[in-house]
């Protein structure tokens, strides 16, 4: 395995009784990528994300982190999802705890970091995405974007190798979309590993290293944004691009 491989996914089935969601599905990740999943309502993205992070059995294949199996253990799976950050469309965050111990409860209950130690990376953290003096408020004062950033502060306080996203925009009014999508393209000028189910297509195309395009879950292309986007090669991607409109859209990160 190269050293830069973070993530490989081998051959994984996924099924729900005798529908099948995942259909061979093989993916690897490197240390630093930025892949995001696309595809038709159903085809099993989220699914995806779902049992990369162990939240979803596998019937076949296997999951590793850095070489190591990840999937099928489930009496370690909290070990794995400290490993693996997720951020869900729901935000989950908890509305009876400020904002502060909401971030800080995983790395001071699962990590066994002190709390003087996960408050001031939290407050760091909560800096850097223009949330700091939101600290004692609880979830229920925080617009939707708010919460939001707050949930990707509190997987980036975990120090996760791989961070997914799943569809973190979909249930946010489009004046707040902005203000998560600048974060997560933040992270990835920084070089942080992520596997993103988006359906906004611009941000897609800006932000990715490469393009999974789900359907009916099997992976139906797989290429760099510029090919997937401008030229996608079968008839399934074309039907799927056809209902979005593109402007000429440069990529939003600095590779230099």
């Amino acid at each position: 395995m190269s050293v830069e491989e973070i993530l490989t996914i081998n051959h994984v089935k996924k099924s729900y009784d005798t529908l099948e969601v995942l259909k061979d599905i093989s993916l690897t990740v490197r240390k630093g990528e930025v892949v995001v999943v696309v595809g038709p309502s159903g085809c099993g993205k989220s699914t995806l994300l779902r049992c990369i992070n162990g939240l979803e059995s596998i019937q076949q294949g296997e999951i590793s982190l850095r070489g190591e199996v990840i999937s099928g253990r489930s009496k370690e799976m909290h070990l794995v999802r400290q490993k693996i950050g997720m951020v869900f469309q729901s935000y989950e965050l908890f509305p009876h705890m400020n904002i502060l111990d909401n971030i800080t409860l995983g790395p001071i209950k699962a990590q066994h970091r002190s709390r003087a130690e996960a408050e001031e990376e939290a407050k760091k953290l909560l800096e850097r995405v223009g949330l700091l003096e939101k600290k004692d408020a609880y979830p229920r004062q925080l617009s939707g974007g708010q919460k939001q950033r707050v949930a990707i502060v509190r997987a980036l306080c975990m120090h996760p190798e791989v961070m997914l996203f799943d569809e973190v925009t979909a249930a946010l009014d489009p004046e707040m979309v902005r203000e998560v999508l600048d974060v997560m393209l933040e992270l990835a000028r920084e070089g942080s590993t992520m596997i993103i189910v988006t359906h906004e297509m611009q941000f897609a195309r800006a932000i990715a290293d490469r393009v999974l395009f789900l359907d009916k879950g099997e992976v139906v292309e797989e290429s760099t944004p510029e090919e997937f986007f401008v030229n996608p090669r079968t008839e399934r991607a074309q039907k799927f691009l056809n209902v979005f409109e593109f402007d000429t859209v440069k990529g939003a990160r600095d590779r230099e």
